[in-house]
């Protein structure tokens, strides 16, 4: 939105519409606003700042022609999925080539919205259910004038993340991680929407490092004294870490288990660690890669002070993050296709990422020492559906313009991902969309001895060399600790299915 010939109309004259309009107006380069749409009876055929406000939506966008420069902002935060699906289908029908939207309200902050925030609209937000709202001012004043590290800040979770923490006041908002490219990106996105007048005043800090080197994150904890840290690092992608199996134990575990070690050295007041539906019964390395995350965190609840609070919050699939399904879909159907999809069976769980985002925030000022959260995700999802609508998204029609086609499990996958085990029972809080667990400890192993059975294969170790980096013997480790995955592997050997890239034979995965 750069052009001065440039029409908008802006979509909504509430409260996000008018300061959308009014930025705009003082900048003055972003175009003419043509029009608000609204379907307020009190507001059509009135004007607001100069600017007609024409309605309702519909009749108004069964009458307009939409030149191709023209741009449609919808600014109605508060409005749930259904109605801004109807919108879009509107404004696609009148010929808006260029439609944007405005954050839900739970990024609209202090009836505040900013020009700098509105994006493309995509699939997200016209699939799916509308999702709860929070008010992000009240739930993060547990982080008014403290320090706020975030580990793996440059990622999906991490970097939204810091886009919410903006408004809450924090002093200091340290964005760790180990990918230079990545970090740069968010560090200089939260400079511009803080210039934008998004968020309240915080130092904005980029440290790049990784989290297995054991001492470098202890001085980053001393240093940094962080209040809180928002652990979202992680090697997440399932058949990636199947044929990198140590690399997955060696980030995953050990870095968790060094940042929780600095944590409680340092008197962190809280500690969130981001989890997975992976780690429940667990079948892949990376979903027991995380559920020892889980029990290392529980354990070191344990030996935490009374000031400091250690938790986790576990849910399934976020739409929109890197390496996830949509943005694949999205490349497929922009390469004219096929679509593919592992089975017509499958199905998972989704929430979009802001949603995520601020449910987390929420729990890690509520939630309690040593205490379990599950996000609801309301129902799942078949990922043949989740490709239909993407394909109608996108303006084709699926089977016809663009093909589905069905290339079978890939390595560590099943066709449903639980939420949580049954002993678990998921028991609602006063909180919308937070559930608490019960703790189940192991059963199958002792934590402390199978963590110093596997530090030999991730971490070199004088004296047992031969086990540097060994897969075959660390899947041996975690078959035997944990039978669900003995299981699914036993399932794929009696197939054949698999060959170990690593070894070009067939092996014991």
């Amino acid at each position: 939105m750069n052009s001065t010939d440039t029409r908008l109309y802006i979509i909504g004259a509430g409260f996000a519409g008018r300061m959308i309009a009014k930025d705009i107006l003082q900048k003055k380069t972003f175009g003419t606003i043509a029009a608000f749409l609204d379907d307020d009876q009190s507001l059509v055929s009135t004007k607001i700042e100069g600017i007609p406000v024409l309605g309702p939506i519909e009749s108004v966008t069964a009458a307009l022609r939409a030149e191709a420069a023209d741009i449609a902002v919808i600014a109605i935060p508060s409005a749930p999925i259904e109605r801004i699906r109807e919108i879009y289908n509107y404004l696609k029908k009148c010929g808006f080539t260029q439609i944007k939207i405005v954050p839900s309200i739970s990024q609209v902050i202090d009836g505040k919205a900013h020009l700098i925030q509105t994006r493309d609209i995509n699939p997200l937000d016209i699939l799916g259910r509308t999702p709860v709202k929070i008010p992000l001012t009240k739930s993060l004043s547990y982080l008014k004038g403290k320090r706020v590290l975030i580990t793996g800040a440059g990622g999906s979770i991490g970097s939204e993340l810091a886009r919410q923490l903006l408004s809450g006041g924090a002093e200091r908002l340290y964005l760790f991680g180990h990918g230079e490219n990545s970090i740069v990106n968010i560090y200089r996105e939260l400079h511009v929407l803080q210039q934008e007048g998004v968020g309240q005043k915080a130092s904005v800090v980029p440290i790049i490092g990784d989290m297995k080197d054991r001492e470098y994150v202890r001085y980053i904890i001393s240093r940094t004294h962080a209040d809180v840290i928002f652990h979202c690092a992680a090697y997440k992608h399932v058949p990636m870490m199947e044929e990198n199996s140590v690399a997955s134990i060696e980030n995953n575990v050990f870095g968790t288990k060094n940042l929780l070690d600095a944590a409680l050295e340092f008197k962190t007041q809280r500690f969130v660690l981001i989890s997975t539906d992976k780690a429940v019964a667990p079948v892949s390395v990376y979903g027991v890669s995380k559920m020892l995350c889980e029990k290392l965190v529980l354990e070191a609840a344990e030996k935490a002070n009374t000031e400091q609070n250690f938790m986790f919050v576990r849910f399934g699939n976020v739409l929109g993050s890197r390496g996830s399904i949509l943005p694949i879909f999205m490349e497929q159907i922009k390469n004219g296709g096929p679509v593919t999809v592992t089975d017509p069976n499958m199905e998972r769980f989704f929430m979009t990422i802001p949603e995520a985002c601020s449910l987390v925030l929420q729990t890690g000022g509520v939630g309690k020492n040593g205490a379990s959260y599950l996000l609801d995700m309301g129902q799942p999802i078949k990922i043949v559906d989740l490709a239909r609508q993407i394909i109608k998204f996108s303006g084709f029609t699926p089977d016809e313009d663009i093909k589905i086609q069905y290339i079978g499990c890939r390595r560590g996958e099943r066709l449903e991902e639980p939420l949580w085990l049954k002993e678990e029972n998921p028991s609602p809080t006063e909180y919308q969309k937070i559930l608490t667990l019960t703790n189940i400890p192991p059963k199958t192993f002792v934590l402390d001895e199978l963590i110093e059975e596997l530090a030999p294969i991730c971490i070199f170790t004088k004296g047992k060399e031969m086990l540097f980096r060994n897969s075959l013997e660390l899947k041996r480790i975690l078959r035997k600790a944990v039978p669900t995955l003995d299981e699914f592997y036993k399932s794929i050997e009696a197939e054949g299915r698999y060959v170990d890239m690593a070894s070009s034979v067939k092996v014991v995965l």
